[in-house]
């Protein structure tokens, strides 16, 4: 069920209103059966791997809250073995689904190459919409409760809402349990209606669906006719494709952790930021904290802390970071071009801190402004190149089409190309090319209130005169139908992150 279908504007204000009106007790039982409908309208059987998962953390947890006699080693040797079965089960899981047919082709390649037979794919393997966000999301439970963090939850049922919570399950925000379990258990101390938090919710649902029907699909438009064909074209379309991607992943992505965050506000629950204007980050490590917050800071506290983080020796760090970056290009895709992808944002922040100190010797030596404008500008302007052509390998599934595309791009030079209208053929036609831009300064417009003023846009309209507030939202509630992908010509698109 997408969240810009006709079947989720049914679903979503039923939810409500049976939610509104039934007794608090019953509610999270509610918005169980909810979740789960919402899951199994893609595939009834997904659900039985979410089951499965939730069954073995749920059990994991339990089994770690029981008070063990011994010595402190056998206490810490039964925790741990509680905590490696349910990793090796869950991963397992999502190895099995996820990168099998990755590993069967990587090593029947391997095998071509010697001249030996290559092995037969024994298995359908279909990927389960969602399943790395919610694996995710329940082993940090198991090692929440591991490193007591939190109190194993006893209630079976309410432990599968933490799981399957329909706004944020297929594509996040990837939920902590202290934040969403918590709020679940207090689910009875909350105001069932609360207009300004159903109205600031509704705001932001609104903002995600403009994002997504309206910029994040148009511009599919023009990266797909370019990225299909790429081999056809030079300078001057393939960088304008390669910018257009980068909005285009951050629209749709964002708008999906926008409407869940609205959503899930409109029910009571308030889940973590997953973005902060990422795109006006001054350097790689800042973007990281600006982008995919919720999956970057699960590998910081569940893996990279552990390993040692920065608390060690530079080459002991140099080495955690590559490795977090390589495993999260894997969680995104079986597919070597997204291992490159992590590995180069890997990479650029080992070199970027590397050269630090010739950096700094620079600014001393040059007498550099570092607090103006046009420095921060600059340093924004490269941030945002780097991350582009790590974008490239991002959206291309072969690693050689990306060098390909980019060595076309600086190779194909085609100056005349910015003045002779080709814009105008690359997928969308002057009149698109007018609503797109519109859109986008809407989109900075909004950007820059989150970045200079630390509010979202439901904060930021909530502090207005309301002939105001009523303009803004009125203006997008008839784009989104017009000119979104209801839109002439235009299609609903699926979220690009669900594939993950």
């Amino acid at each position: 069920m997408l969240f810009n279908s006709l079947h989720f504007l049914i679903f979503f204000p039923i939810v409500v209103l049976f939610y509104l009106i039934i007794p608090k007790k019953m509610k999270y039982l509610w918005l169980l059966i909810a979740s789960y409908y919402f899951y199994m309208s893609w595939n009834p059987m997904y659900a039985i791997l979410m089951a499965a998962s939730t069954i073995i953390t749920y059990l994991s947890g339990l089994l770690l809250s029981v008070k063990v006699k011994g010595s402190e080693r056998k206490k810490l040797i039964y925790k741990k073995t509680i905590v490696a079965f349910s990793f090796l089960s869950n991963l397992g899981i999502l190895f099995f689904f996820k990168y099998y047919d990755f590993l069967l082709d990587t090593i029947n390649e391997a095998l071509q190459r010697f001249n030996i037979e290559t092995l037969t794919n024994q298995f359908d393997v279909l990927l389960p919409v969602g399943i790395s966000f919610y694996t995710f999301q329940a082993l940090s439970y198991t090692l929440d409760v591991y490193r007591g963090d939190i109190v194993a939850e006893k209630n079976p049922l309410r432990y599968a809402l933490f799981v399957s919570f329909f706004p944020q399950l297929v594509a996040g925000p990837i939920e902590r349990s202290k934040n969403l379990l918590g709020q679940l258990r207090r689910l009875t101390e909350v105001k069932s209606f609360d207009f300004i938090r159903i109205r600031n919710g509704l705001i932001l649902m609104i903002w995600g669906l403009f994002q997504k029907m309206v910029i994040a699909d148009r511009l599919a438009i023009l990266v797909n006719t370019v990225f299909d064909q790429y081999y056809l074209h030079e300078f001057f379309a393939l960088s304008i494709a390669a910018i257009a991607f980068a909005f285009q992943i951050y629209c749709d992505f964002a708008s999906y952790s926008m409407i869940a965050i609205g959503a899930s506000k409109v029910i009571g629950i308030e889940l973590m930021e997953n973005f902060n204007t990422p795109y006006f980050s001054r350097n790689i490590r800042e973007f990281w904290k600006r982008w995919h917050i919720s999956l970057s800071s699960w590998f910081r506290d569940y893996l990279y802390i552990p390993l040692g983080g920065s608390h060690c020796s530079k080459v002991k760090k140099y080495r955690n970071v590559i490795l977090i970056f390589l495993l999260s290009g894997l969680w995104h895709g079986a597919s070597w071009n997204f291992v490159i992808w992590g590995a180069m944002h890997g990479l650029y922040q080992v070199i970027s801190e590397i050269v630090e100190p010739l950096k700094n010797w620079c600014r001393v030596k040059f007498q550099v402004k570092t607090e103006s404008f046009s420095y921060k500008l600059g340093q924004m302007l490269i941030t945002f190149v780097l991350v582009d052509l790590t974008w490239i390998f991002f959206r291309l599934q072969k690693v050689e089409d990306g060098v390909q595309y980019i060595t076309r791009m600086f190779s194909k030079f085609d100056p005349w190309s910015f003045f002779n209208g080709h814009l105008y053929t690359l997928g969308l036609d002057r009149f698109e090319f007018n609503i797109l831009f519109v859109s986008l300064l809407a989109l900075l417009a909004v950007s820059l209130i989150r970045y200079k003023k630390n509010q979202n846009i439901d904060q930021f309209l909530g502090e207005q005169m309301i002939w105001f507030r009523w303009v803004v939202i009125i203006i997008l509630l008839i784009a989104i139908p017009v000119y979104g992908v209801y839109g002439m010509n235009f299609d609903s698109s699926q979220f690009i992150y669900f594939q993950f």
